[in-house]
């Protein structure tokens, strides 16, 4: 309804995990440093963790966006599989036949296997990504370790990229996994967004829509980072309600007051005021707007 209203051209915050409305904050180019290196190396397995909506996902977009044309990927995004359905997801994403009245672990695996070494034969590269892989069982996992025993004297044949909440962090230390732990050679924990970086964000987005930043005041961008703690899903969430109630209302602009309306009818009253308790303080604020301007000249002399 507000993108006529405000000139945009696109939803500058919908949820979806559009790599071209990523915001390259400090820890997200570290993290989409992390990935491409660990796959680029020899090692197994690589790991991306972080809390729910700090933008893993949207990280893995752009990372397969950015991966190399000799490079066959295979995505699976419901992990909540027994190990035999996860082989046979895997031969799907693939292109690998299979009968389906004819099958097991070992003529799963070894038509898998089969399949990375003529890979590896044609100068292929063979990437699995397992998104919300803090579902996977241990045995499922167990399965995908033996997947990468499959190596050059060089190379393993195939590179598993796991992304997952900080579980699965816990679920790596577990006993009975501790050779898949020390087969993971590259990870990285996604944190959300500092005070000035969500500034920064919301102007990005906007920016990437053909929109113009200034439609969000300064208290306006101090409620958002209160309130949504930094997680951009949040952030995403709470902006696209605030210009929906200012287009209704007619407002030029989105306020503090559009923020905390909004905030109420997207988490609710007893969240919103938990997060305000210390919203207006001074030294806060103060501080707020003092980085945000620094990150807008940061920001500018990087450009």
């Amino acid at each position: 309804m507000y993108l006529s209203y405000f000139g945009l051209t696109d939803n500058p915050f919908s949820i979806a995990p559009n790599p071209d409305y990523l915001f390259m904050s400090p820890r997200h180019r570290e993290a989409l440093a992390h990935l491409t290196f660990g796959l680029k190396e020899s090692g197994g397995f690589v790991m991306l963790t972080g809390e729910v909506g700090t933008g893993k996902t949207t990280v893995s977009r752009k990372l397969l966006q950015d991966l190399s044309d000799d490079t066959q990927t295979a995505v699976i995004l419901n992990p909540t599989l027994s190990a035999l359905e996860l082989l046979a997801t895997v031969c799907d994403e693939l292109g690998v036949t299979y009968d389906s009245q004819n099958n097991s672990l070992k003529v799963f695996s070894d038509k898998i296997l089969n399949k990375l070494a003529d890979n590896h034969a044609n100068g292929i590269n063979t990437v699995l990504i397992i998104d919300e892989a803090q579902h996977l069982m241990p045995e499922v996992l167990e399965q995908l370790r033996l997947l990468t025993n499959l190596e050059t004297t060089r190379d393993k044949l195939l590179k598993v990229l796991l992304i997952g909440q900080p579980e699965l962090q816990q679920l790596l230390r577990r006993n009975e996994l501790r050779q898949l732990a020390q087969r993971v050679t590259a990870r990285y924990h996604l944190l959300p967004l500092t005070k000035a970086e969500v500034a920064l964000y919301v102007a990005h987005r906007l920016q990437v829509a053909d929109g113009n930043a200034s439609i969000f005041s300064a208290t306006a961008l101090i409620s958002l980072f209160q309130i949504s703690g930094g997680i951009p899903r949040v952030i995403n969430l709470l902006c696209d309600r605030a210009m929906t109630l200012a287009y209704t209302l007619q407002k030029p602009m989105i306020t503090h007051k559009l923020v905390i309306a909004a905030s109420y009818q997207v988490l609710g009253e007893d969240i919103v005021q938990q997060r305000q308790k210390d919203l207006w303080n001074p030294v806060f604020v103060a501080s707020f707007i003092a980085s945000i301007v620094l990150g807008l000249l940061v920001g500018g002399l990087y450009a």
